[in-house]
């Protein structure tokens, strides 16, 4: 048995009591179990990483599965040596056992087959997380632990069955919880498994058939759930591995992403493609924000995004006068019907741009079976069509490769070709969404040029097609040649080296490696599952780009009516279901763990003057520390004795642009300010946020990223 040379408890003087070795002995003779097989897995995942590395990487299947468990073994490795002993979250009695079952952020058996460590996601684990003393689960007890530096600094019990006093310390349930809310934050959200709740832990292992929407006010955890439930499916539910599409989860904006950032791998999952709503078009990146409301009004509607559909079909239609095309061995008539079926060849699906060649393998099938002249080989003939210039740039001009930035920044510098793709728009809205510069992309932008870019496809991957078939081609003419020289050397070119000729072993002999290949855009989807958290500011325009990554319609959708800038009027289920979702269930988190008391009597009738009917939750802890009030000029006065006072933590300036940030203090718009927490939140003249709905959602969110104080600045 490993011996640790230092004890893992490192508990405060005025914690004293849950020194008591009668207390914690049995829990450092477990972390000496997993500090021995932790060492042992870390040195055997290590000569087994090594080993893949150094195989062959082979082709096709086996280079995938190679790859896929090279990726598998370094997540293991990496999530092994980040944690160590602080992999476990604590542990749990159950009224018929009196041996504790320890649960971590990973499964981990030692070399005997002993389960030291139950893997959080696992349904044995699921009492660790859901017990409540309502229903215990079958728990007679529950320890959670606080790990700081590798080391316990504190810990606490919880005690669901008379049976189960002995042997803990002072209980005090929830107190340690509450004081973790209130604990500093960083620039990167901090570590919550070890106090998911019970009202959390059933959304995050709900099912994953259809939609499901976890509904909660600021505070309530949304985030936290769905960056946990994201990590829970992946583990739970084969059906949305890797291999199946997996798991997208989309945020509001960058500073979101960064600030998550450390979550999921926290939790032993690194497959989840993260990403915004900009991140999925490649203008996305330097698109500006529409101002003129009633373009970005026409531009959100899904009807637009149909538009799309006959914007492309105007470049499908089949020649209407038929042709004579010309080959070395014979003339033959091509007529307007023979175009209609080679227009209608294509598979349903598939992308205008990579149509084309299914376009023209359907013309030299027509015409090959009207050829009757000497016999030729059909390669051959191809090749001769191919020299046809009136063909081939007759099929150009008619069924033209188009990029997505041409086609829409058509719509809105050619009148004539909008009014034909949305016959539905006024002229007053036709000259509305006219501009001067096409291609001046903006938010609005973006689920039009998406849409395009799937109903067209990449343009350079029809190129890159032709191109890879060409070099197949070569290459395995090239193989031929050296068959051909390999049978010439046998005396009756009989035996098992005429197998040669096969086209399977033909192609098997092609050197995959030296041909050029092309990588999928890894966030086109299609996904087994897609996660979107502030869902509630989607557009239907929006939802279409996410829609169309996830053909399964597997979603959970976390969000907040009350915190829509441009309003929410709907029910989710109204909303949801006019998208074309089904299956739909609602989950209500109503519980606010994150705002004090004192921010949220604040915030509530702000929220509650433009919407009554909002669903403010209900804070569960007071940090003793009254929102305070006072001119913008004390702002820097403000700061600087904030910073002094704390050493640690995290402060935000809210409606001040100007303001520069520092590494502790941010400056933020109320906009990006969304889905972040911070000890000390300062909004700088409110009012000026706007008025109307967009304004008091901006207040209210502003007020509500505050975990201990808040302080108002205002001009007046």
């Amino acid at each position: 048995m490993h011996s640790l040379k230092t004890s893992v408890f490192n508990l405060p003087d005025r914690l004293s009591a849950k020194a008591d070795p009668a207390l914690i002995a049995g829990d450092e003779r477990h972390f000496a179990a997993i500090a021995d097989c932790l060492e042992q897995a870390i040195a055997e995942l290590t000569d087994q990483l090594d080993a893949e590395r150094r195989a062959p990487g082979g082709l096709g299947r086996e280079a995938m599965d190679r790859d896929t468990e090279i990726h598998r073994l370094t997540a293991r490795l990496r999530a092994l040596r980040r944690f160590g002993l602080d992999l476990c979250l604590g542990h749990m009695v159950s009224a018929d056992d009196s041996e504790p079952v320890y649960v971590g952020r990973l499964g981990l058996t030692d070399s005997a087959g002993r389960q030291l460590l139950l893997d959080w996601r696992s349904p044995a684990a699921e009492p660790f997380f859901g017990a409540t003393h309502a229903n215990p689960m079958g728990l007679a007890s529950r320890r959670r632990y606080r790990w700081s530096h590798g080391r316990i600094g504190d810990y606490w019990d919880e005690v669901f069955a008379s049976e189960g006093f002995a042997g803990h310390a002072a209980l005090d349930d929830q107190s340690a919880f509450i004081a973790s809310l209130g604990g500093n934050r960083s620039s990167r959200m901090r570590d919550v498994l070890g106090t998911i709740q019970a009202d959390q832990d059933a959304i995050i292992r709900a099912g994953s058939r259809g939609a499901l929407v976890v509904d909660g006010g600021p505070g309530t955890g949304k985030t936290v759930v769905a960056l946990h439930r994201s990590a829970y499916l992946l583990y739970s539910d084969p059906r949305l591995g890797h291999r199946r599409g997996g798991v997208l989860f989309v945020g509001p904006h960058q500073p979101y992403l960064a600030y998550v950032a450390d979550v999921l791998p926290s939790l032993g999952e690194e497959g989840v493609r993260t990403c915004t709503l900009r991140g999925l078009v490649t203008e996305g990146a330097d698109a500006t924000v529409e101002t003129d409301p009633t373009v970005a009004r026409l531009k959100s509607t899904a009807d637009m995004v149909r538009a799309i559909e006959p914007a492309v079909g105007i470049y499908e239609e089949p020649p209407t006068r038929g042709m004579t095309v010309s080959t070395p061995w014979a003339e033959i008539w091509l007529g307007p019907g023979d175009w209609a079926a080679a227009f209608d060849a294509p598979e349903p699906g598939t992308p205008h741009n990579e149509a084309r060649d299914q376009v023209w393998d359907e013309l030299v099938t027509i015409l090959w079976d009207k050829y009757e002249g000497e016999e030729v080989s059909p390669e051959l003939f191809r090749r001769a069509l191919a020299q046809d210039r009136e063909l081939v740039t007759t099929l150009k001009r008619a069924w033209p490769l188009i990029d997505a930035a041409d086609l829409v920044g058509d719509l809105w510098s050619v009148p004539a070709y909008l009014r034909k793709c949305a016959p539905w728009l006024s002229p007053d809205e036709v000259r509305a969404l006219q501009r001067a510069d096409p291609q001046a992309w903006t938010l609005s932008d973006l689920p039009l040029l998406d849409a395009a870019r799937h109903r067209l496809g990449d343009p350079e991957v029809a190129r890159r097609r032709r191109a890879h078939q060409a070099a197949v081609a070569a290459e395995r003419r090239r193989m031929a040649d050296v068959i051909d020289n390999v049978l010439a050397a046998e005396d009756d070119g009989e035996g098992a080296v005429t197998m040669l000729r096969g086209q399977d072993l033909q192609d098997t002999l092609v050197d995959q490696t030296a041909l050029p290949r092309t990588d999928p855009d890894q966030l086109a989807g299609p996904f087994a599952h897609v996660v979107v958290d502030e869902a509630q500011e989607l557009t239907d325009a929006e939802w279409h780009m996410l829609l169309t990554r996830c053909p399964s319609r597997s979603f959970t959708i976390v969000g907040d009516r009350a915190q829509a800038r441009h309003g929410f009027t709907e029910t989710w289920r109204e909303r949801l279901e006019r998208l074309g979702l089904s299956h739909i269930d609602v989950a209500s988190l109503s519980i606010n763990y994150r705002t004090p008391a004192e921010v949220m009597a604040e915030a509530e009738p702000v929220i509650q003057a433009a919407l009554p009917d909002a669903n403010v939750p209900t804070s569960i802890r007071a940090s003793g520390i009254p929102v305070t009030h006072g001119h913008v000029s004390e702002l820097d006065a403000v700061l600087e004795g904030w910073l002094a006072e704390h050493t640690e933590g995290v402060a935000c300036v809210i409606g001040a642009p100007a303001f520069g940030a520092t590494p502790r203090v941010r400056s933020l718009t109320p906009e990006l300010a969304k889905g972040l927490e911070f000890d000390l939140v300062v909004l700088v003249d409110p009012q000026a946020f706007g008025t109307g709905i967009e304004g008091a959602v901006d207040r209210y969110v502003a007020m509500t990223r505050a975990t201990q104080r808040l302080v108002i600045l205002t001009s007046a």
